[in-house]
């Protein structure tokens, strides 16, 4: 996944802050690696140089293969504030697609849990059927003899 960090001219964007942006957003969706191209995240202060509280804000767009992007948006009083909360943002968007997605597999009709299926009605009716099928076999064997 590739990282990409734009900020504004009231925020000085250095090597050093983008690398911080960079790690903070490839820890928290390392999981989600093999499904995201590129993450753009975009740094601004609304206020410029006035002080003020939820004036920094970061926003970032998740590009995800085969779908539209996700945007978040989350503002803070600190830039590190305003990227933690981003990206926590962005976590629970692409956890809630990516279920989503494992769903959709799923309901072409195969239930692939072994567990969930031993539960199944539909398993325990073919368990006695075939209990059934064995005991009239028997009988008839029996009545053979």
């Amino acid at each position: 996944m590739q990282v990409q960090v734009n900020s504004n001219h009231h925020i000085e964007s250095s090597a050093g802050m983008q690398n911080w942006v960079a790690s903070v957003v490839e820890d928290r969706l390392d999981r989600f690696d093999e499904l995201l191209t590129r993450v753009e995240v975009h740094l601004s202060d609304e206020n410029a140089a006035k002080a003020g509280a939820q004036d920094k804000r970061c926003q970032m767009e998740a590009r995800i293969k085969g779908h539209q992007p996700l945007s978040v948006t989350h503002k803070a009083e600190s830039l590190d504030q305003a990227v933690d909360g981003a990206a926590d943002k962005l976590l629970r968007a692409i956890s809630n697609l990516s279920g989503k997605l494992e769903k959709k597999r799923l309901s072409g009709g195969e239930l692939n849990d072994p567990i969930a299926l031993e539960d199944s009605d539909e398993f325990k009716d073919s368990l006695l059927q075939d209990e059934f099928l064995e005991r009239e076999q028997l009988a008839q064997e029996q009545q053979l003899k």
